[in-house]
């Protein structure tokens, strides 16, 4: 039986926070690395064109995240809609997905708010 809405929306969310994760994670390193080439700029000549490579790769990091944060909110939606259209429809989903969707949502919104 191929996977519910439910289950496939459910795993999309989960998906999406963790690359909203991975970003935040990905932008500090890169934060710290600009840091460390500022404070030991050194006699390297090739100090100036690692620290505005760097310094690109922030700006494009940043750039990403107000999509990611978008599609967040419209998994979050989305899931919200499949729940209650699985209770109008008596509950036909397994308890499991729907246990499953309820913490994605949760998780969802807590990066939501970590984020802002």
């Amino acid at each position: 039986m191929p996977p519910s809405k439910l289950k496939i929306t459910t795993s999309s969310l989960q998906r999406l926070v963790k690359e909203e994760a991975s970003y935040h994670q990905e932008l500090a390193q890169q934060e710290a690395r600009i840091k460390h080439l500022e404070e030991n700029p050194g006699s390297d000549e090739n100090a100036e064109y690692q620290l505005r490579q760097e310094r690109q790769a922030v700006y494009e990091t940043k750039k990403v995240l107000p999509t990611v944060r978008a599609k967040i909110a419209d998994a979050i939606k989305e899931l919200e809609a499949l729940l209650e259209t699985n209770k109008a429809e008596g509950g036909e989903a397994p308890t499991e997905e729907v246990t499953k969707a309820k913490e994605a949502i949760a998780e969802g919104r807590k990066a939501m708010r970590e984020i802002s």
